[in-house]
């Protein structure tokens, strides 16, 4: 299984689960696909796009049950991200965990990344 990270506040998360499906955050519907990390580039994301926001749940997906909406492009330098195109099916999750901060305004990964 090649899991793939999602950082969601957890109001928002709260909204997908009454739906049945997680349509993205702001961001991901203005760009047309939801943003994803890999287990290597979670940290990195949290501290460019999520410091200082409390109250966020880590998110691990099984990237093989997304099939073909799911694509790995190009993002910070070069890199390839997961990009999915479409709702993200709520069966293709395999944990939600609390994403705990730290004083310092960032997050405590500590157990929660499979490597």
């Amino acid at each position: 299984m090649e899991l793939i990270y999602k950082m969601v506040p957890a109001a928002l998360w709260r909204k997908a689960q009454d739906r049945g499906r997680f349509e993205g955050a702001e961001i991901d519907r203005k760009d047309g696909f939801i943003h994803f990390s890999s287990a290597t580039q979670v940290e990195e994301t949290a501290r460019r796009h999520f410091s200082g926001q409390r109250d966020l749940l880590l998110i691990a997906v099984d990237a093989k049950k997304l099939g073909e909406a799911l694509r790995f492009e190009g993002s910070r330098n070069g890199e390839p991200f997961p990009h999915l195109y479409g709702p993200l099916p709520l069966d293709a999750i395999v944990s939600v965990k609390r994403l705990p901060s730290t004083a310092q305004g960032g997050h405590d990964f500590s157990g929660l990344i499979e490597r």
